[in-house]
C-alpha cells in the first residue's frame, strides 16, 4: 500500500467514524452519565465490534449477506430493536445523585454529579459492542471499502492488518474525544447534572435511531 493511499484512506475512514451515530450517541451519553474511565469500555467495545465486523467481511461474510436478504433482514431488525430497547432504557432511568467530587480530580475523568445507577466497565463494553456490530450494513460497507485500498499485487494479510489497526486507532481516538466532550457537558452543568431531560433526550435519540435502522435497505 502506498503512502498516498494510506493517507486517502486516514481521510475517508476518519470522516466517517467523526460522523454521527449510534456509537457516537453512545459515548456521548455514556461520558456524562459515567465518566471517561469507565466510557472507555464502550469505546472498546465499539472497537472490538468494527474488528469483528472486519474479520467477518474478510472471511466472504458480507458477500454471503448481500445476497441473502433473510440475512441481511435479520441482522437489521436485531440490531433495531437493542436500539430501541436501549432508547427505552435510557429514557426510564432516574438520575442518582452523587456526592461533590474533589476539588483536585480532573473534570474529565470525574463522575458526574447526576448520573445513571452505576454500570460496570463490562456492562458498558457489551453495550458498545452491541451496539457497534448490529448494523448489516457496516459489514457490506467493508467488504465494499477495503478492496479499493488494496494492492493485489502485494499480501493481502499485511495489507488488511495496516486497513484494521488504522481504522482502530482512528475509532478508539474519536470515540474516546466523543466520551470527553460528553464528561465536559456534565462537568458544566455542575451539581445539578443533566437530569432527566438528557436522559429523555438522548433516549429519543436511540429509538430514532432503531427506527431508522429499521427504515433502510440495502
Amino acid at each position: 500500500m502506498s503512502w498516498n493511499l494510506w493517507l486517502l484512506y486516514v481521510s475517508l475512514a476518519g470522516a466517517l467514524i467523526v460522523s454521527p451515530g449510534p456509537s457516537a450517541l453512545l459515548c456521548v451519553s455514556h461520558g456524562v452519565s459515567h465518566g471517561v474511565r469507565r466510557t472507555l469500555g464502550t469505546v472498546l467495545g465499539g472497537i472490538t465490534a468494527s474488528m469483528t465486523l472486519m474479520l467477518l467481511s474478510a472471511l466472504g461474510l458480507g458477500a454471503v449477506i448481500a445476497a441473502s436478504d433473510t440475512l441481511f433482514h435479520a441482522i437489521k431488525w436485531a440490531g433495531a430493536a437493542y436500539l430501541v430497547y436501549l432508547g427505552i432504557s435510557t429514557w426510564r432511568s432516574r438520575p442518582q445523585a452523587a456526592p461533590a467530587p474533589p476539588a483536585a480530580q480532573s473534570a474529565e475523568v470525574a463522575v458526574p454529579a447526576t448520573s445513571l445507577p452505576s454500570a460496570t466497565w463490562g456492562q458498558l463494553y457489551r453495550k458498545g459492542f452491541m451496539v457497534g456490530i448490529g448494523n448489516p450494513k457496516d459489514l457490506l460497507f467493508f467488504s465494499a471499502l477495503f478492496p479499493q485500498f488494496m494492492n493485489p499485487a502485494e499480501p493481502v494479510a499485511g495489507q488488511l492488518a495496516i486497513l484494521a489497526v488504522t481504522w482502530m486507532v482512528l475509532d478508539g481516538s474519536i470515540m474516546s474525544a466523543y466520551a470527553v466532550g460528553g464528561a465536559k457537558v456534565a462537568a458544566r452543568l455542575g451539581r445539578s447534572g443533566p437530569g432527566r431531560w438528557f436522559h429523555r433526550v438522548t433516549g429519543g435519540a436511540f429509538i430514532a435511531a432503531g427506527g431508522l435502522l429499521a427504515a433502510t435497505n440495502r
